[in-house]
């Protein structure tokens, strides 16, 4: 390990940043080196600028992924390499298209629960059912820890390490009590592949795409998904916003709000203020009967 990966990786360590950005960071870093032979050190502005054109022109990465190699770069030279750069305009970043993603409907989500009733099915328990009505982001269930405290609400910890309770089932939770019965996990509630580790996401990811097909689905099928139908379909039984961002673990609640634009049925059904006023002009213009 070189002694600027080494300061890095403190730099990040230090400001407890998650493991899985910390690992990405490292990798964003070792390509850009890699692309000019090269340590960062001895690399400017013109240098980042070609490479920020390479990821667009040659390589054609979608916006989600420079952004990713940008928030490194800009972690290096400003925190590690404490450059006295203006490093928004050093190393700009791009605009992330904000495209709608397809939700699936009640009906949908409620064809595959059933479709795991496969091999796996005493090992590996319906994962998809777990996923939505926990609305838990993909990631490790821990079966250990106060995650089950005496009220009934697991704790669950999100991004940014911050723990939010969120709701849990009668129905769900009597299937995970029978599982539990069943196989008596240890450390994690789902255990992966290899001993004493837990479930991957490749793997919980696996499991959709094979739901989605015994199903029929066209629609895509992955854990967040089935987290986006989750907060439509809230929406749409009358759920307020608040409520919502609590249960999603959303930092801002612009972000939940977004969810609006998914809600057809909550858009479509709302009443224009317009007809009301026209209800009020017909009865203000109707004759007030004469006193009897």
């Amino acid at each position: 390990m070189t002694p600027l990966r080494h300061r890095m990786i403190e730099d990040m360590q230090i400001r407890n940043l998650a493991l899985h950005t910390q690992r990405a960071y490292v990798q964003q870093i070792s390509q850009f080196a890699r692309h000019f032979g090269k340590s960062p050190e001895l690399l400017g502005p013109a240098d980042i600028r070609a490479y920020q054109i390479h990821l667009i022109q040659d390589r054609q990465l979608a916006a989600s992924s420079i952004l990713v190699a940008v928030a490194a770069i800009r972690f290096l030279y400003k925190v590690t390499l404490k450059r006295d750069w203006c490093i928004e305009e050093i190393v700009p970043t791009c605009r992330k298209p904000q495209r709608l993603p397809a939700v699936l409907s009640r009906d949908e989500v409620s064809q595959l629960p059933r479709c795991r009733r496969d091999a796996e099915a005493p090992r590996h328990p319906d994962r998809l059912l777990c996923c939505r009505p926990a609305h838990f982001r993909s990631g490790p269930a821990d079966a250990g820890g106060d995650r089950q405290p005496a009220h009934g609400h697991p704790r669950r910890r999100g991004q940014g390490r911050k723990d939010r309770y969120v709701m849990l089932s009668p129905k769900l939770l009597g299937v995970l009590r029978d599982y539990w019965r069943a196989t008596r996990p240890k450390r994690w509630l789902f255990p992966g592949d290899l001993p004493g580790q837990p479930i991957t996401t490749s793997a919980v990811e696996l499991m959709c795409r094979k739901a989605r097909g015994t199903a029929g689905i066209e629609k895509p099928v992955t854990p967040h998904s089935r987290r986006h139908a989750f907060a439509v379909h809230l929406l749409e039984a009358g759920a307020d916003l608040r409520t919502i961002q609590l249960l999603l673990g959303h930092r801002s609640l612009s972000t939940t709000a977004r969810y609006l634009r998914l809600a057809t049925n909550k858009v479509c059904a709302t009443a224009s203020p317009l007809d009301a006023l026209q209800v009020a002009c017909r009865a203000m213009a109707e004759p007030v009967p004469a006193p009897a």
